[in-house]
């Protein structure tokens, strides 16, 4: 099993600091606490080919133009890449600038995973086996929260001290004849490249070459909303330690770990108000490091903590659009970095590196070795600072999660970047994660995805909801045969409520012509056909409609024939919040409702809803998201009106909740009504954290059952920050804020991700919609994948023969 990811270095760039450091490791990062990685995850190669068989000394490389090297910054990073060229050609020429003196450094442990060690091992096995004599391991995760210490074992961490990570590093560059010049600032970027074949930037966060060439590698850093500040204690935690403090001032958490037989790294880290209301920022370094020891007295045992240069700063995610110019390239964090709470500063840097290395001893040119090296880091960086984005954003929301059970909320912290699971966690520490389970009402033998779960006068068999998906092949709105088949066989597929696409309630609400509705006897007698299929055929499964209002995203072609794009000819008149055409000289341009309007509109959705109780659907959900009609109003960026229905949030609620209002009276008492909204609107100026909390508040005093939270679609410009299960934070902020039922959605692609998030108190069902797509027998192979044969997965009575995969062939 892996050992967690490796750690990055402190930043001494604040005003109090000394000279800042020209490592690779990120001048502006500590090390913070690794998260174990999923062993389901494909690890990075480790064995470059190149490197695995070391080179008959004075053998050159590949590439025999590549004769001098410079490398700016002498941390973990640049230091090894430096002596893996200098191995692969003994007889080039590499020289390492480094500001500071050899025996300078600026952090206190570095953690390495398995997978990283592996490697170095292959690429350079004397480096290896001096970092193996160095290393102290240990398994466990301490979580402490609210005088509760729970224990989760199986995790192999592997660290040692990084002063002692760089004095072995210096001692193997030397010996391979690498040139060391300390306390000696680079050349200028120009300079070095033109002097030299290969200029490798491992100069940090702060890099210099970086920034000369900024035009070319345009980099975007953002700054984030926490506090935190590297010390170290003189003993040696026993694991790696999580500790929350619940103080007056807000939320902080200690993260501590040990890298030798009598040091632990210590961080402590907090939001930036709270670190203000507590005074930090009046302290100097000796007075902050004495008030973290007093906070977090219980963990340390009363003994005291000390710093090095410590300053309390910002983490700063780094992102380049390129990372090489010419014969220069950036490695480490001068390219890419990830927040310290997945600890994964210096395990890139050295894997860069190890790339690096590799692609240069396979390429005929330089410019195809740095192309190669980029192709091959940029997936891994990328995954890797996606995990990270989502670890930050749980510890800045700290104090949204506190309110757990002790037990939960060690779930929730251990499976917070989504790369340790549930199902890896079994593996690692099965007791643990039984308790959580039993904690979570799971009956013995019963994954969380298969417990029931209760909206008004409904009870759902299981977690899992086939998310709305537009078809787009009605005939004047009427659903046919294409739509009993897609909805009837995801029900026999198993899921717990199986939702309709949008169903508008108007011809003009529609999206396209190919949309559905239920403004016609005709419309609803089709889908009444549907649900009594659904009820017959798959009793137990529930059916849940959609009712939405296109506003001023309708009148366009089917997804497949142009998405957006107003159609060729037939377009119809569009009603809106405000006339904001939803692509300027693209889309036509809305009407903006009046009060008439908006009373048709209101009955519009009211008698569909009508019909809609008497198709027999179980659940209705009213979509106000994604830029349709209701979401237009709830969004700063597209409601600029000037009444009643305009301005602030309360105002922009208004109709949404009218609507929401009118229809909670027609639909039957004791079936649930849902509303799905988008949380974010992945663009400047639009909803806020507050306004979707404010939001989701309001619909649950109206009496909405539960809020399905999505993001997005709103504006054409968004930004959204696509990845993993990348929607359930918001999903996870709104259910522990407001304290109302959520539906999860957005890429959750396993079984695993669904148990995850219910186990760790982010969700209460989950939505998927392209796995059912790809399978529309999802659930019941979720079920058979996990041995679970109960009856919130039951096969349909004709298909119980191929419960089981059938055979692939037989193997010896």
């Amino acid at each position: 099993m892996a050992g967690p990811l490796a750690m990055a270095g402190p930043d001494p760039a604040a005003p109090s600091a000394p000279a800042v450091p020209s490592t690779p490791a990120d001048p502006a990062v500590p090390p913070g606490p690794a998260v174990p990685p999923d062993p389901a995850v494909r690890p990075t190669p480790a064995v470059p080919p190149t490197l695995a068989v070391p080179p008959t000394a004075g053998t050159p490389s590949r590439i025999a133009r590549i004769a001098r090297i410079a490398v700016v910054g002498g941390g973990p990073g640049g230091l090894y890449a430096a002596a893996l060229l200098k191995r692969l050609d003994p007889a080039r020429e590499v020289t390492v600038w480094e500001r500071n003196a050899p025996s300078d450094t600026f952090g206190f442990g570095v953690v390495l995973s398995d997978e990283t060690l592996g490697g170095i091992r292959d690429a350079d096995p004397a480096v290896y086996e001096a970092l193996r004599r160095e290393l102290v391991r240990w398994d466990d995760i301490d979580v402490v929260h609210r005088g509760h210490r729970t224990t989760s074992t199986g995790h192999g961490f592997a660290a040692l001290g990084r002063r002692r990570l760089l004095e072995l590093l210096h001692a193997r560059c030397a010996e391979l004849g690498v040139r060391l010049r300390f306390r000696t600032e680079a050349p200028p970027a120009d300079e070095l490249a033109a002097g030299h074949d290969l200029v490798v930037a491992a100069d940090g966060v702060h890099s210099r070459t970086r920034e000369a060439h900024a035009g070319h590698f345009r980099p975007t850093l953002t700054t984030h909303r926490c506090r935190y500040i590297w010390l170290a204690a003189d003993f040696a935690f026993d694991a790696f330690r999580f500790e929350i403090a619940e103080t007056e001032h807000g939320v902080m958490q200690l993260h501590a770990y040990p890298f030798s037989a009598g040091s632990s790294t210590v961080i402590v880290e907090m939001r930036e108000e709270v670190w203000r209301a507590a005074g930090f920022h009046e302290l100097d370094e000796a007075e902050s490091t004495a008030r973290c020891a007093k906070i977090f007295a219980e963990a340390l045992g009363g003994r005291e903590l000390r710093s090095h240069r410590s300053a309390w700063t910002a983490f700063r995610t780094v992102v380049n659009e390129r990372w090489s110019y010419r014969n220069t390239v950036l490695i480490g964090d001068a390219a890419h970095t990830a927040h310290f709470s997945i600890g994964s500063g210096t395990k890139l840097a050295v894997e860069d590196a190890l790339a690096l290395a590799t692609a240069i001893g396979e390429h005929p040119t330089l410019a195809e070795a740095l192309t190669a090296y980029e192709v091959e880091r940029r997936p891994v960086v990328a995954s890797t600072q996606r995990a990270a984005a989502a670890s930050l954003r749980w510890f800045e929301e700290l104090a949204g999660h506190v309110d757990r059970p002790p037990r939960r909320f060690a779930f929730d912290l251990l499976t917070r970047s989504r790369r340790v699971t549930h199902a890896n966690l079994r593996l690692r520490d099965p007791a643990f994660t039984d308790t959580v389970e039993r904690d979570f009402g799971c009956p013995p033998g019963t994954p969380p995805m298969f417990t029931p779960f209760r909206l008004r006068g409904l009870t759902l068999r299981n977690r899992i909801v086939v998310s709305p998906m537009d078809l787009y092949v009605a005939e004047d709105g009427v659903p046919g045969d294409f739509h009993l088949v897609h909805l009837g066989a995801r029900a026999l597929g198993g899921a717990g409520l199986v939702m309709t696409e949008m169903v508008c309630v108007s011809p003009e609400g529609r999206i396209t012509p190919g949309c559905t509705g239920l403004w016609t006897d005709e419309q609803a007698e089709a889908w009444a056909r549907i649900a009594a299929f659904v009820h017959a055929q798959a009793p137990g499964t529930a059916l849940g409609v959609q009712l939405g209002h296109s506003g001023r995203k309708g009148s366009t072609r089917r997804m497949w024939e142009g998405i957006d794009q107003p159609l060729p000819e037939g377009n119809w008149p569009l009603v809106a919040a405000s006339p904001l055409p939803y692509r300027s000289g693209v889309n036509q341009t809305p009407h903006a409702l009046d009060r008439a309007g908006l009373a048709a509109v209101r009955e519009e959705f009211t008698a569909a809803a009508r019909r809609a109780a008497r198709c027999g659907f179980d659940l209705l959900e009213l979509h106000a998201a994604h830029g349709y009609l209701l979401s237009g109003f709830l969004s700063p960026l597209t409601n600029h009106r000037t009444d009643a229905y305009g301005g602030t949030l309360d105002g922009r609620l208004r109709f949404p909740l009218e609507v929401f209002d009118a229809v909670r009276e027609v639909w039957p008492e004791g079936r649930p009504m849902t509303v799905r909204v988008s949380a974010t609107d992945w663009a400047a100026g639009g909803t806020s954290t507050e306004d979707a909390l404010a939001v989701a508040r309001a619909f649950a005093a109206h009496g909405a059952d539960a809020i399905d939270v999505s993001t997005g679609q709103v504006v054409p410009d968004e930004r959204p920050e696509y990845g993993r299960s990348y929607q359930t934070p918001y999903a996870d902020r709104i259910r522990n804020t407001v304290g109302v039922p959520v539906i999860a959605v957005g890429a959750i692609s396993s079984w695993d991700d669904v148990n995850s998030l219910l186990l760790a108190g982010r969700a209460d069902l989950c939505a998927l919609a392209r796995p059912h797509l790809y399978d529309p027998h999802w659930t019941l192979h979720a079920a058979a994948d996990q041995g679970y044969e109960g009856p919130a997965a039951p096969w349909p009575a004709p298909y119980r023969a191929g419960s089981r995969p059938p055979p692939t062939g037989r193997r010896e």
